[in-house]
């Protein structure tokens, strides 16, 4: 999609910090980081939200998740625990309309988040 931050940095158009990938899914550091680990997952393709995402491909949110657990691993979060959260629409507190997961960690979390 022309003019989306994620789909530029998913084709290569902008930088990122690039802490994990498959045919379908990346994931990269969050520019705004709200704690030690915060990673954004993405599908490579555009999607507007999750809704949109998980109803257009099978098996891609499977992949989000199994890819935001491995790159938590990667970062030592695994036991300690850590989120993966997905606003969804600007009321909750969506900013890019590209869907994307939130994987936060590497400190205690609290509910709810903010």
């Amino acid at each position: 999609m022309p003019d989306c931050l994620f789909c530029a940095i998913a084709s290569g158009q902008i930088p990122a910090k690039i802490v994990g990938e498959n045919p379908r899914t990346i994931a990269f550091r969050d520019i705004n980081p709200q704690a030690p680990t915060h990673i954004l997952v993405i599908p490579k393709k555009h999607y507007v939200d999750v809704a949109a995402m998980a109803g257009a491909e099978a098996g891609l949110l499977d992949e989000i998740a199994s890819l935001a657990h491995s790159v938590a691993a990667d970062e030592g979060i695994v036991e300690s625990g850590y989120r993966l959260v997905f606003n969804s629409g600007r009321h909750a507190g969506q900013e890019v309309p590209h869907a994307h997961g939130h994987l936060i960690g590497g400190r205690p979390l609290s509910w709810p988040p903010g």
